[in-house]
Parts: structure tokens; C-alpha cells; sequence
């Protein structure tokens, strides 16, 4: 994870040495690594339950196959429909107390409410549990929030893509430990496992993470002219690159609280769904992490609004062809494929974002952000749940992929107006 030298001297040539970016120039690389270990460990924690979150759900009362699904969608989606809500406030609040603050927070308040998801008596307890764990949790957020304000911006594409590797290694070991680990400690005893995970992220963090943060002059900036800042403010494009954010997880959503079942009628026994259904899982946060700092390096050289586009439409065609699989292996090859594509648009659009606002606004536009891509994995369940329970499984992908279509025409519609 080395940089060379000439990449940090440069942010001293496009800023104020004064500025936050500039003070912190000697810590990101630091901070990035353990960024990378907790949105890992975190992510890990928060997925491992994907596989067998239907059969918890069945366990804590819900008999009905609709019941069941529709349940799943709502418990999965309220952890990211709490984070929606929060993640502005938390990064307000790190441009005026500091990032560090914000991700101890985040790791101890989830590691507790982990912790307490296991002690669920029945399926209210689950969703109240869930979205508690979002509200006041949310370290990969945050994990970009202070990755995305201390690296230089020329570097922004490579730093965020590798912070994204993490978080979605983190997405593909989670649904193998939950296909796994529940066998050796069963359901309940999964939760206790994540909480410790997370709490070794926490102790990381105090110990690790560094941060010059000056209450005086961070919480205080002031705009400063592109002359001395070396960057065109160019807050229009951000409404489509929030939409385009949220369609990312929209789209990779859709399916995951469903797909236990979808594989169930590809004919996998009961017995083997929790394992199968980590495996597919799995596949799709495996391609992403094989292509995410690459994409993002790509994006710092040939620029984020060709590489958004690009893995768009992508990932549009990529999604039709899981509504015709007729075996899981089938499905799982289609959702590694998937996940490549995808891969390169949250740190293009994280990029995008920053080079689009002053130095003082990044880290609250940044949780606006994260706010956007939280709600698409709210939005997304549900849309997913809904559609697999009242028409067909196969639909959400034919719906999922037009919405990718015209979030690609919309972005090179916006292009073209901020060109």
C-alpha cells in the first residue's frame, strides 16, 4: 500500500498547508490500512447473516413462505434505512468534533447491538435491533469519510477503490461464515461472534487510527478560491451522482434477501440452502473486490464519469440473463461477473464527489453519500421482497436492470451539461 512520496507532496501544491488534507497528510496511508481491517471485520459482522437470516426469521415465529421473505427484506433493509438517516448528521459531526470520533463510535455501538440481535425473542425485536444497529452505527461510512478528506485528490480513485476492496471482502467472507458458523455455534450464537469481530475493530481503531483535527480551524474553514485550492466547485452534478450512488446498491440488493429462496427453486435441498446461498453471495462480492482499485485507478486516469457509465450499462446486461439460470452455479458465475462491474462505481462516484466541493463541505456532501447508497439498500429489499412475493423472483431483475439503463442516461446527460 505504498505511495510514492511525490502523491502526498502534491497536496500540499493544491491546498492550504493549513488545511486539514495538508496536516493529515503523513497519517492516510496509516489510517487507510486500519479503515481497510474495520470496514473488513465490520461488513463481515453485519452479512454473515444473509443466508440464514430467513430461517431466523422462520425461527423467531414466521411460518408463511410470504411472511417469511417479506420479513427478511424488511430486517435486512432496516440497519441501512437507519444509516440512511444518520449518516449526514455523523458526518457533520466529524467536521466538527473530527473523523476519528466517528468511527470509534460506530464500531462500540455496533459490536453491542450485534451482540443484542442474538438475544432476539421475536421478529419486531429483530427489525427495532436492526435499525438500532444502523442509527448508531455505520464504520464504513465513516471509513470514507475521513479516507475521502485526507487523501490527495489525485490519489482519491486508488485510495477509496482500496478502502471498497475491504469493505467488500468483508461482503464476501460474511455470507461464508454465516453459511458455515451457525452449524458450530448455532444461529444465536453467530451474533455474539460478529459483536467480538467488531469490538477488535473498535480497539483498533482507538489505538491505531491518527488525526490532526483542529476544532478551531476545521469546525470554522471558510471557502477558499479555486485559485488556491486548484478545484472547480461544481455542485450541480451531485444530485445525479446521490441517485447514481443509490441505484449501485439498489441493484446489488435487490436479490439478496430473496435469493435463499430463488435458489430453493432451482433445486437445491433445505438442507444445503444456508451454504449455497453464502456461496452466491459470496461470488458477487468476490469480482468486486478482484476489480475496485483497479476501476478506481482506472477512474484517476481516463476520469469517473466514463467509468460510471461504463459499469452501468455493464452491469445492466450482466443482470438479465439470473432471471434464466436453471442451476445455482449458473446464478453464482453470473453474480461474480456482476460484482466486477459493479465494482468501479462507488469509488468513481466517492471521487466525483469530492473533486465537485470545496475542502470544508467534503465530509458533510460525503455523508450525504453515504446516505444515498444506505437508502438503496433499504429501497432495494423492499423493491426485491415486494416483487419476489407478489409476482415472480424473476421480475426484480428485469426491473432492477431498466433502472440501471436510465441511471446511465441520466449521468450522460449530466455530463454533457457539465461539460
Amino acid at each position: 500500500m505504498s505511495i510514492p512520496a511525490n502523491a502526498l507532496n502534491a497536496a500540499s501544491l493544491h491546498s492550504d498547508p493549513h488545511s486539514y488534507a495538508a496536516r493529515n497528510g503523513a497519517y492516510w496511508q496509516r489510517n487507510l490500512a486500519v479503515c481497510v481491517f474495520g470496514s473488513f471485520t465490520t461488513l463481515v459482522s453485519l452479512s454473515m447473516l444473509l443466508p440464514f437470516l430467513p430461517l431466523y426469521v422462520e425461527q423467531l415465529g414466521i411460518h408463511s413462505p410470504g411472511a417469511i421473505v417479506q420479513w427478511s427484506g424488511v430486517a435486512f433493509g432496516a440497519t441501512f434505512f437507519g444509516t440512511a438517516i444518520t449518516a449526514p448528521l455523523w458526518g457533520r459531526l466529524a467536521g466538527r468534533y473530527g473523523r476519528k470520533p466517528m468511527l470509534v463510535r460506530a464500531a462500540i455501538g455496533m459490536a453491542v447491538v450485534m451482540s443484542l440481535i442474538g438475544l432476539a425473542h421475536n421478529v419486531t425485536e429483530l427489525v427495532v435491533l436492526r435499525l438500532a444497529a444502523g442509527l448508531i452505527g455505520g464504520y464504513a461510512s465513516a471509513s470514507i469519510v475521513m479516507i475521502g478528506t485526507q487523501v490527495p485528490r489525485e490519489r482519491a480513485g486508488w485510495a477509496l477503490g482500496v478502502l471498497s476492496t475491504g469493505a467488500l471482502a468483508g461482503n464476501l467472507i460474511g455470507p461464508l461464515v454465516g453459511g458455515f458458523l451457525p452449524t458450530w455455534v448455532g444461529i444465536r450464537g453467530t451474533f455474539f461472534v460478529g459483536g467480538a469481530m467488531i469490538a477488535v475493530a473498535a480497539v483498533a481503531t482507538i489505538l491505531l487510527v491518527r488525526e490532526n483535527f483542529n476544532s478551531t480551524v476545521d469546525a470554522k474553514a471558510k471557502p477558499v478560491a479555486k485559485e488556491q485550492s486548484g478545484v472547480k466547485p461544481n455542485r450541480a452534478v451531485i444530485p445525479a451522482l446521490l441517485v447514481t450512488a443509490m441505484m449501485v446498491l439498489l441493484a446489488n440488493m435487490s436479490i439478496e434477501p430473496i435469493i435463499t429462496v430463488y435458489i430453493g427453486g432451482l433445486g437445491v435441498p433445505h438442507a444445503d440452502l444456508a451454504r449455497v446461498a453464502g456461496i452466491v453471495m459470496a461470488c458477487s462480492a468476490f469480482g468486486s473486490m478482484l476489480t475496485a482499485s483497479r476501476l478506481g485507478a482506472l477512474a484517476d486516469r481516463v476520469g469517473s464519469w466514463n467509468v460510471i457509465i461504463g459499469c452501468l450499462i455493464a452491469t445492466a446486461l450482466v443482470m438479465l440473463p439470473q432471471a434464466f439460470v436453471t442451476h445455482w452455479w449458473q446464478l453464482a458465475a453470473l453474480r461474480g461477473i456482476m460484482g466486477m462491474t459493479i465494482a468501479g462505481l462507488l469509488p468513481s462516484i466517492a471521487k466525483l464527489v469530492r473533486h465537485s466541493v470545496d475542502e470544508q463541505s467534503s465530509g458533510t456532501t460525503l455523508g450525504y453519500l453515504q446516505s444515498a447508497q444506505f437508502t438503496g439498500q433499504v429501497v432495494g429489499p423492499l423493491i426485491g421482497g415486494s416483487i419476489g412475493a407478489h409476482i415472480g423472483l424473476q421480475p426484480v431483475f428485469f426491473v432492477t436492470a431498466s433502472l440501471l439503463v436510465l441511471c446511465a442516461g441520466l449521468n450522460q446527460w449530466m455530463r454533457s451539461r457539465a461539460a
